[in-house]
């Protein structure tokens, strides 16, 4: 009899336990069963194919570098650790392509976006994110058409070009009087393409003229552009005291090895967001034609340990530690921390938290952040100089290492 009972509660048990199991899956239990909070998708965005391919996936790598710590260190807090989703999209270095990735975000539900690189293509993604509401984080593009148009979802937490010729002319201007003010012509080489170069180049001769700097010439080239010898030879017939090259990667390299082959040697080389200048690949790559060079452009706080250990990250990957990889790490971290204090997936209360925001966690040189029409006005470049194997910060002081080397050495 004992035997006969304790097979018959051993067979209720298998019903009564399987039971529960189908009333769990179902959902007739769900408000006492733990539910993972819905993921946050952030779209990302870069030419990872195309002429700008190297920095889009440069950029790309930063922006999934920050979405990784954050899911890594337990996701938004304030939605119950909802972990991030990155939704991926190439804009093949081409503006309308980018516009159309971000229509795929949009049907798939992002709440925000992270990216696109080149002036060009920001103006695009922006515009296309507007339609839909959706709040965009500009990462590199320095045009400032992109926050000057009043739409009101797009955000850069960098510098546009007009606030980094505006300090890049200052610091010169700086550097050529503490060396004697050497300095009495100048050109300029500038891209005419994606919309910032063009814009550098009005801003540096106004800039210069009140020192009595003569801007000689202003040379413009397209993007892309594979010969840079008529431009040098230009040069070389001129001989400016100082040129100032503002342009995109490819460019920066050929023009400055154009340079270095046509034994082109002016007092200095100060450029303005000028492409390779302050890139540790072309210093790797090309170090002779990288010396004494000096940049004006996107730069780090190289006191901040966050920033070096996204460096150590960077290089463990194989990759370099540009530009490209810490505004887009950043931007990515600018819009976590938006979401955090949104407590919400919701676009229209994520851009509420972007405009009002007061983030100070950064790993570049801003302080609070400072939303206005869009633009952080607490953004500001440095200054370096590629000096041996290392790139220096020489301006402004307060950031810098050591003290600008010019004129260059012959």
């Amino acid at each position: 009899m004992t035997r006969d009972i304790s097979n018959k509660s051993r067979r209720d048990f298998i019903k009564i336990a399987g039971a529960t199991t189908a009333l769990t899956a179902t959902g007739v239990f769900s408000p006492f069963v733990a539910r993972a909070a819905a993921p946050v998708k952030i779209g990302i965005v870069h030419p990872v194919t195309g002429w700008a391919q190297y920095s889009g996936s440069q950029a790309r790598f930063g922006a999934q570098a920050a979405l990784k710590e954050v899911n890594a260190a337990g996701g938004i807090k304030s939605m119950g650790g909802a972990m991030l989703e990155a939704m991926l999209g190439d804009a093949q270095s081409k503006p309308e392509i980018g516009a159309a990735e971000v229509e795929k975000f949009n049907e798939g539900g992002a709440s925000a976006i992270v990216g696109a690189y080149a002036s060009n293509i920001c103006l695009a993604t922006t515009q296309a994110a507007a339609k839909h509401g959706i709040p965009h984080v500009v990462d590199v593009g320095v045009s400032d058409k992109i926050v000057s148009r009043g739409l009101e979802n797009t955000f850069r937490f960098g510098p546009g070009f007009g606030a980094i010729t505006k300090a890049g002319v200052e610091s010169f201007l700086a550097i050529n009087k503490a060396a004697g003010s050497p300095t009495k012509t100048v050109a300029i080489v500038n891209e005419e393409t994606t919309g910032f170069g063009a814009g550098i180049a009005k801003i540096m001769t106004k800039g210069l003229a009140p020192a009595g700097i003569e801007v000689v010439e202003v040379l413009s080239h397209p993007t892309p552009n594979k010969d840079f010898r008529n431009i040098v030879l230009k040069l070389k017939e001129i001989d400016p005291d100082v040129l100032i090259p503002s342009h995109y990667y490819n460019e920066g390299v050929l023009f400055l090895r154009t340079l270095q082959r046509q034994k082109v040697q002016p007092k200095a080389i100060y450029s303005v967001l000028g492409g390779a200048s302050s890139q540790f690949r072309f210093l790797s790559e090309f170090p002779d034609a990288a010396q004494y060079v000096m940049d004006c452009n996107h730069w780090f706080d190289p006191k901040n340990p966050a920033a070096k250990a996204l460096q150590a990250k960077t290089n463990a990957a194989g990759l370099h530690f540009n530009y490209e990889v810490f505004l887009a790490y950043t931007a990515m971290m600018f819009t976590v921390d938006a979401i955090e204090r949104a407590g919400s997936s919701n676009r229209a209360k994520i851009m509420e938290a972007m405009a009002s925001s007061k983030w100070s966690g950064s790993i570049m040189p801003y302080g609070p952040t400072v939303m206005d029409k869009g633009q952080n006005t607490g953004a500001r470049p440095l200054v370096t100089q590629v000096m041996g194997d290392k790139i220096n910060v020489i301006s402004p002081s307060e950031y810098a290492s050591t003290s600008a080397v010019f004129p260059r050495p012959a």
